[in-house]
């Protein structure tokens, strides 16, 4: 008798610590460890569990690092953790630090090419980030669509690269499948090179399709382009800055890239415009305008003739002066 309450007494012991011991593991495993600023954790490709917790340990996200090893082992969770970067900005439990890597829902960087970069200037962005991988290829002229794009850390350029080409393409061919039918433009890479020339033109958004009605009009009648970032394009070829203003003896070059010189679209863009320069060409405004010039507030005026132009011009003068 005496035996068998013993034993009862030992299960019920027993079972209270299993309890205990039970309560105690949650409570470990579920309690939020307070986070007081970000943290990022890195983890590699087949980085051993033992290293990924040791390093939670030192970033102080977990107490201790065997306590995050048994609770992954026993869950079999480590099989499911995906390379990549991660970002800790919230209180987080070791449960939640392993859900997150199984779950792969790595950090996403950011990067933005701003309108109206050459080529040159793209590469240089691309080149100085410092969480993309590997170098690329020269990129041609209007390739690149200016736009934020996410990456994660450790991406290859030529991956972003290749994301931000596809997206121009994918512009590019809207624009010219929804454009005006009346437009004097053989195709969509002349449309390119002509919303080139419209970005470097004018940084307001709203003048844009105005913009575009000029070169267009000017098109129709075939007359000279006559717009300067060309005749800077054709000094520079897009590799260095000018810093300095164009002087007359600049309209004289000789090269296929002066609009003053000769007629048409030069043969190909001088920067890498935005979706909005575009759509302006796709859709430009329907004007008289032949001529513009600087209003000296930003914008500018516009003109049908070359008379209206050249008072334009003389008010921009005396504005400046």
């Amino acid at each position: 008798m005496k035996r068998l309450l013993f034993l009862k007494l030992v299960i019920v012991i027993f079972g209270m610590a299993a309890v205990f011991l039970y309560n105690h593991i949650q409570k470990v495993i579920y309690a939020q460890n307070k986070i007081t600023e970000e943290v990022f954790v890195q983890i590699e490709n087949g980085m051993p569990l033992q290293k990924i917790a040791q390093m939670l340990q030192e970033k102080r996200l977990i107490k201790h690092n065997y306590e995050f090893i048994l609770y992954v082992k026993f869950n079999k969770l480590y099989p499911k953790f995906k390379a990549g970067e991660y970002l800790i900005n919230n209180d987080i439990s070791i449960a939640g630090l392993a859900d997150l890597f199984s779950g792969g829902k790595a950090y996403l960087r950011k990067l933005t090419i701003p309108e109206g970069l050459t080529s040159r200037e793209v590469m240089e962005i691309i080149l100085n980030n410092e969480y993309l991988t590997d170098d690329f290829a020269t990129i041609k002229e209007g390739e690149i669509l200016p736009e934020t794009y996410t990456f994660t850390r450790n991406e290859s350029r030529q991956k972003l690269i290749n994301q931000a080409k596809e997206a121009m393409n994918k512009v590019l061919q809207q624009a010219w499948n929804e454009r005006d039918a009346d437009l004097p433009l053989k195709n969509k890479e002349e449309m390119l090179i002509l919303a080139s020339i419209v970005e470097k033109e004018t940084g307001v958004a709203e003048e844009r399709p105005q913009v575009a009605s000029v070169f267009i009009n000017r098109l129709r009648k075939n007359m000279l382009l006559q717009t300067d970032p060309t005749v800077i394009y054709a000094i520079t070829k897009g590799e260095i800055d000018l810093n300095r203003p164009l002087l007359r003896k600049d309209l004289e070059i000789d090269s296929p890239y002066n609009t003053y010189k000769y007629a048409g679209l030069p043969p190909a863009p001088i920067c890498n415009p935005g979706k909005e320069a575009i759509m302006a060409v796709a859709h430009p405004d329907k004007t008289p305008y032949l001529y513009f010039v600087a209003s000296g507030t930003g914008g500018h005026n516009f003109a049908r003739t070359l008379e209206e132009h050249n008072q334009n011009v003389r008010k921009w003068k005396s504005k400046i002066k």
